[in-house]
């Protein structure tokens, strides 16, 4: 169910359009089905509909104008809140919407049970999947009621309806969604030949240029490099204050440029919280692994994390995870950049929620992410493939980590851009896979039945699926690579089916080779040509990149 409120000066105006049929074809039957005192007098019902409603209208009005007489009526006396079922809800009866009418008043504020000071309210149906509630906001007492956040608390009262009655379950947000187009930027957009408006646009750059930048120096740096105008504000001190974003070609009627702070872009925008995202940390130099190997591990034990860790180091990780899938775009091979484009945009929303993130927890994985997009890329074939298992992994595990929280947006959001991410994973996986493949095929029959042991011993429930697999050749392969690295293979096996469940796997043979090669570190084959060569990014050219992933990253 979704709630809508709105306010208005007019309750004749309002009772009016509730029960025409004439102007509103969509108004079939309307009639009371709920009131303040269960005696309101129904013009849907009455023989003199026009003289019913007058009677409405003044019960409705009466505290409103004993407090005009004394000053005290607010200017906008009227509360409207239409409550609507989904499409595929089955149609209420007159008495269960009675209830649920009762229990929004309740919830908002507007005429708690029990209290006989509450406003006076009806609540209509003029059509079989909602209804309006209709009320004046003085109380007997001629108090002005208490309905601040009362479409909150109106959309948590209509989740535990939907509980009741076993209704759909609607996603619902926690107020930390980034602000919707408007109507008319969306047009104005549109006349631009743009499928997005320049909100959305910058929205995408200024995200992309946060996880690129190591300070908010080169931040500012970035976004001036991408072609975007910047307007920083500062404290007397010289303190940066806040920034504004703007692009050239966006202009007002005057022509002069529309700006966006931060935090109108995104609520993590904001330049206090890209601030507490930026704050220096040491240097790589220290660091034993590369940067794409501790990016590899940091999505590789996410989920373990998110089982283990508190809320606030949970929702630190889950942001790294959305700049791990923002920087990507600017390093992917071309062939699936958009994909991964979709699945950072798609994470965006689950990126933060209520719950303010604990980032020192996560900085070493952040200083590895701000690295990958200067280091030259890895040219094993294989090692992109295995990166992305390994944050569709993560991805799913942060989808379970919201849902478990009642984050019902940022699972969704979690749910679509793992969608995405499947999709590149597989493009990404086809050539070095091949190559285990193939490798696997020209193995001698002696260690084919060597490893097939080892399958049935560490692996005896799943074992006869795994080797009439056409993926079982790859992992053979596999297997061996890892026994000729100093490694027991049946050790790693185990390990790696201990950390997920492989019975809804479309391939078991195909999600063990990339999880043993992550586990135990290993390459393709020294030969193999690289699924791409990703030359060094210099900083200069990784200010350039944002505007690529802008264009890309909406593109549907």
């Amino acid at each position: 169910m979704i709630a809508k409120i709105s306010s208005g000066k007019s309750t004749a105006g309002l009772i009016r359009y509730l029960f025409d049929t004439k102007k509103a074809k969509s108004h079939t039957d309307p009639h009371l089905v709920a009131s303040f005192d269960g005696f309101a007098p129904d013009p849907g019902r009455a023989n003199d509909p026009d003289a019913a409603r007058k009677l409405l209208v003044a019960d409705l009005d009466l505290h409103v104008k004993q407090a005009k007489r004394l000053g005290q009526a607010p200017e906008k006396h009227v509360w409207h809140c239409s409550v609507r079922a989904a499409g595929s809800d089955r149609h209420l009866t007159d008495e269960e919407w009675a209830d649920v009418a009762r229990r929004v008043v309740h919830a908002t504020g507007i005429a708690p049970e029990g209290d006989p000071d509450g406003c006076r309210w009806v609540a209509v149906r003029h059509a079989p999947d909602h209804i309006h509630i209709a009320a004046t906001t003085v109380q007997a007492d001629l108090r002005t009621a208490r309905h601040w956040n009362d479409y909150l608390t109106a959309d948590r009262e209509l989740a535990t309806v939907e509980n009741h009655y076993g209704l759909h379950q609607v996603v619902r947000g926690d107020r930390t969604a980034a602000k919707r187009p408007t109507r008319a930027e969306q047009e104005k957009a549109h006349r631009a030949g743009h499928n997005t408006t320049p909100r959305e646009r910058l929205r995408t750059t200024v995200r992309t240029a946060v996880t690129a930048a190591s300070d908010t120096e080169e931040f500012f740096a970035i976004l001036g490099g991408t072609g975007v105008l910047v307007d920083i504000q500062r404290f007397p001190s010289g303190d940066v204050r806040g920034y504004k974003v703007a692009l050239s070609d966006d202009t007002n009627a005057a022509g002069e440029p529309v700006w966006f702070s931060g935090s109108t872009l995104a609520p993590d925008l904001s330049f206090p919280k890209i601030n507490e995202r930026l704050t220096p940390t040491s240097s790589y130099a220290a660091c034993r692994r590369s940067a794409w190997q501790q990016v590899t591990d940091g999505a590789d034990q996410l989920p373990a994390v998110l089982d283990e860790a508190d809320d606030a180091a949970g929702q630190a990780h889950i942001t790294v995870l959305a700049e791990t899938l923002d920087a990507l775009p600017l390093i992917a091979p071309a062939s699936y950049r958009t994909q991964l484009a979709q699945a950072a945009a798609a994470f965006e929303r689950a990126s933060r929620s209520r719950t303010r993130a604990r980032h020192q927890q996560a900085q070493a994985t952040r200083r590895a992410v701000k690295a990958i997009v200067r280091e030259p890329a890895p040219k094993d074939g294989a090692f992109f493939a295995i990166l992305l298992d390994a944050l569709l992994l993560a991805v799913v595990a942060a989808q379970h980590w919201h849902r478990t929280r009642r984050h019902d947006q940022q699972a969704e959001a979690a749910r679509q851009a793992a969608r995405y991410l499947r999709a590149a994973y597989q493009a990404a996986a086809v050539q070095p896979l091949s190559v285990i493949h193939q490798r696997g095929v020209r193995l001698t029959v002696t260690v084919q039945q060597r490893q097939a042991a080892l399958v049935r011993q560490a692996l005896p429930d799943l074992s006869e699926k795994i080797l009439t697999e056409p993926g079982w050749p790859a992992l053979a392969a596999t297997l061996a690579d890892a026994q000729s690295a100093g490694h027991d293979p049946a050790v790693l096996l185990t390990k790696t089916t201990r950390r997920r469940e492989l019975g809804t796997a479309d391939s078991i043979s195909e999600v063990l080779v990339w999880r043993l090669r992550r586990s135990a570190h290993l390459t393709t084959t020294p030969h193999d040509p690289p699924a791409f060569d990703h030359r060094r990014t210099p900083p200069a050219a990784a200010q350039s990149a944002p505007r690529a992933v802008d264009g890309s990253a909406r593109r549907r």
